[in-house]
């Protein structure tokens, strides 16, 4: 592992690049013309208003080149839609550096940005085992210089947006060209370049994940909620408030927060007045709205559609309950988690990119055969890639063999 280095990092307070606002089609021409200039690699990042804002929509898209300047793109701007289609066509067509694509690359997808293919610094610092891979982390351990980040959790959907913003923004990405030639001299030192780029190509071959279901049992504090009229009502107030929010382009949490949700139930008042009264039940849009509350409290209270007390499974069980239902599967989880985190700490790779957590979960519940080649059959069928079955199936075999728990490992009654 490359050693931190002795000096105090260096606060890099400006992007050494100068920065242009793209937010009319002048502007964005200046970005085209510079596109067709770059033959394959961009810097690029995108800034939402998670907190704010409903959904996950990008509010700037940062472009930077190697050699020339950085462009931030305003994406609520209005464009002509032929130079639109012409940017997405250029930025599709490049290799990205990118720091953490799996956060932006909904919002990217969602503005017509696809990647070809990806070079991710923040998955490249997991695979070198860095314990910490946030971009400010390591940009102090491979270039000495610290980044400031005390815009990271502001409203990006404001306009104008302040000049320190657009100065951290831009910083953002004109670290990532030099970060990524130190990562990737790390991930050669290692000698685990082909693994990281084989998994920045998983990352392209991703489709968009299905939207979860039952979303509203994502309540903070629900799991105090053990009664199903009561669920019910939650589920009614928490699709009120859904509504408004994807309504009003406001985060739901501002509207009001999970905890008004509730205490609403556990006050169970018996009249609007009284939902009013209760101190408990805050939030910005507590008051404004209360007519919407209380239909929708006095919905979950009389229908009949009740909602089932626990989430139905779907696909295998929840494995926190295998010891006592599953004791074979249960054993197996065992003793794979426990020899795959020792290849794990050997190698210097975090245990959940040595294999997806839940692709262990399913071979461990219902394993297809315990040969090598069965194994491996399993695995690539579930979408491991083939560095990983390498390296985790003759463990995965000798797991599989074991019929007793670990020492020390008590089975549960």
């Amino acid at each position: 592992m490359t050693e931190e280095l002795d000096a105090a990092p260096l606060p890099l307070l400006k992007p050494r690049k100068n920065y242009h606002i793209v937010q009319n089609d002048n502007d964005l021409n200046e970005l085209l013309r510079n596109l067709d200039d770059v033959e394959n690699r961009i810097a690029l990042d995108a800034e939402r208003a998670s907190g704010f804002r409903y959904g996950q929509k990008a509010y700037l898209i940062q472009v930077a080149f190697e050699n020339s300047d950085i462009y931030l793109v305003d994406p609520i701007a209005s464009f002509n839609e032929t130079l639109l289609e012409k940017l997405r066509d250029l930025v599709n067509s490049r290799t990205w550096i990118i720091h953490a694509a799996t956060q932006d690359l909904e919002c990217l997808r969602e503005f017509g940005l696809v990647p070809r293919k990806i070079l991710d610094t923040e998955l490249a610092g997991r695979l070198c085992g860095l314990p910490k891979v946030s971009l400010g982390t390591m940009c102090e351990i491979f270039l000495n210089v610290r980044l400031a980040k005390e815009h990271s959790a502001v409203d990006w959907s404001t306009r104008p947006l302040p000049d320190s913003w657009l100065n951290y923004a831009a910083l953002d990405v004109d670290v990532l060209f030099d970060l990524w030639e130190c990562v990737e001299q790390e991930l050669l030192k290692q000698g685990k370049l082909e693994i990281a780029l084989e998994e920045f190509q998983n990352l392209t071959n991703q489709v968009q994940k299905p939207e979860k279901i039952d979303r509203w049992r994502s309540v903070t504090g629900i799991h105090e909620i053990k009664d199903v009229r009561q669920l019910t009502i939650i589920k009614s107030l928490w699709e009120a408030r859904e509504h408004l929010a994807k309504q009003k382009d406001v985060a739901p949490g501002r509207l009001i927060p999970d905890s008004s949700l509730i205490n609403a139930v556990k006050a169970a008042p018996k009249s609007k007045s009284e939902l009013s009264e209760l101190r408990s039940f805050s939030g910005r849009a507590s008051r404004t709205y209360l007519d919407l509350w209380w239909d929708a409290y006095e919905s979950g209270s009389t229908t009949t559609a009740l909602v089932d007390l626990r989430q139905k499974t779907v696909g295998i069980p929840n494995h926190r309950n295998w010891a006592n239902r599953f004791p074979e599967a249960h054993t197996r989880l065992i003793w794979s988690k426990k020899l795959l985190q020792e290849v794990s700490v050997e190698l210097g790779i975090p245990l959940e990119n040595l294999i997806n957590p839940d692709a262990l979960k399913h071979i461990c519940f219902e394993p297809d055969g315990t040969t090598l080649k069965e194994i491996e059959d399993y695995l690539n069928r579930l979408g491991v890639r083939s560095w990983q079955i390498n390296l985790v199936s003759g463990v995965l075999v000798e797991a599989f063999g074991k019929t007793e728990l670990p020492e020390g490992e008590e089975p549960k009654v």
